[in-house]
């Protein structure tokens, strides 16, 4: 439900602000500090949450939805925009924000036994793709009807906003609903001195943040939006073919997340990242240098086939080698360091991304990188283990 709401928003967002009078300036200021907002939101309720109890940091992330989908829907002063924008939580993307991601993995691994919990997490993350798609094409078809029927374009994106907003209470009732299962356990002193709500495990997460953060960073020069404009500028690919690539390609990465649980349960978590991340990788290298269309779209169709392998066995890493009352702040750190490695690398890759000469260089960046990740990864980390590997 929630990532249907966050696919539906994102695509009518920046239309809807347009509409409402707001200059591409302000509009691009506006969704910066969303996310810069829903960052520091994430991290202080991540890093609370086993402490202050996961059910209310859940239901206090449904209520900021409803904050900012509410004050969204009701004005278009710019200021008031911009507080909901920075202490609510919104998607421009439709991709994942706020401390939702960290505190459900905190809460699935507290409730299925450590052999289900990175298939768990594999058809968690797929479901989310596939409601993110659904949620786009729901939104953009809704905005479309509503000017059917004689609604103004204003009118016809307020509905999808207050619509987010409507999500934001449905899903504070099911999160009050949620068994008592989902807690951190109890018996950990309340006096235990942590810093970012981390204790024990604070060496490991420090370092595997370290390392996510790399690989993040090498992401974000190939983020979709950059790979997609490459295609156009590289061999002329029209906006409609271009949706059609990208969502063949997320089909496949979703779908190989399944794979990587069979995998992993053969020769392990972290053999699993490394061994099907480093392929991927070289495959990235190849794509700018694939001379026709078809030749590229087959590379990266073949990369997006085991890129995504990772995904669901780095979450299940993590939450298996941290304490129990830990999980949930050592998610939202993580979680924080790829945000803001990710957030690094545009800046520098758009140049690139602009010169006939240079446009190939953000695919050797990114892989390049991602491959010195995969070797960090496996040396710093090959020695410990989950309690279910043996």
């Amino acid at each position: 439900m929630r990532l249907f709401a966050y696919g539906s928003l994102s695509v009518v967002l920046v239309l809807y602000l347009a509409q409402a009078g707001l200059s591409e300036a302000r509009i691009g200021l506006l969704l910066t500090l969303t996310l810069l907002g829903d960052t520091a939101v994430s991290l202080w309720l991540t890093t609370t949450a086993d402490r202050f109890g996961r059910r209310r940091t859940l239901v206090a992330g449904a209520a900021l939805m409803l904050l900012a989908g509410v004050v969204f829907a009701l004005t278009g002063n710019f200021l008031l925009l911009l507080v909901a924008a920075t202490v609510g939580v919104i998607s421009p993307s439709g991709n994942e924000v706020g401390p939702f991601l960290a505190v459900e993995q905190a809460a699935l691994t507290q409730v299925v036994p450590g052999s289900d919990r990175t298939r768990v997490f594999a058809w968690y993350g797929l479901v989310g793709s596939f409601a993110t798609a659904a949620g786009s094409l729901a939104g953009g078809a809704a905005s479309q009807a509503l000017q059917g029927t004689g609604a103004s374009p204003l009118a016809s994106y307020r509905a999808v906003v207050i619509g987010y907003a409507a999500f934001g209470v449905l899903l504070a009732a099911l999160f009050a609903g949620l068994s008592r299962g989902v807690e951190a356990p109890a018996g950990e002193s309340a006096s235990v001195a942590r810093r970012f709500g981390l204790h024990r495990s604070r060496g490991v997460v420090a370092k595997l943040a370290a390392v996510f953060s790399l690989d993040a960073f090498a992401g974000g020069f190939v983020v979709q939006s950059l790979v997609a404009y490459w295609f156009h500028r590289r061999f002329g690919v029209e906006p409609a073919a271009l949706g059609g690539i990208f969502f063949g390609a997320n089909i496949l990465a979703g779908i190989s997340a399944l794979v990587a649980v069979r995998v992993a349960r053969r020769i392990g978590l972290v053999n699993t990242m490394v061994v099907t991340h480093l392929p991927s990788n070289v495959l990235l290298l190849l794509v700018p240098l694939m001379p026709t269309l078809p030749l590229a779209v087959a590379v990266l169709f073949l990369r997006f086939s085991i890129s995504q392998m990772d995904v669901p066995t780095r979450q299940s890493y993590t939450m298996a080698v941290v304490s129990p009352d830990e999980r949930s702040a050592a998610a939202g750190v993580t979680g924080v360091a790829r945000t803001t490695g990710a957030a690094l690398s545009p800046v520098i890759a758009a140049p690139l991304f602009a010169s006939p000469a240079l446009m190939g260089v953000p695919f050797f960046l990114a892989g390049g990188l991602k491959i010195v990740y995969d070797l960090v990864l496996w040396r710093s980390f090959r020695a410990l283990k989950p309690p279910e590997e043996p």
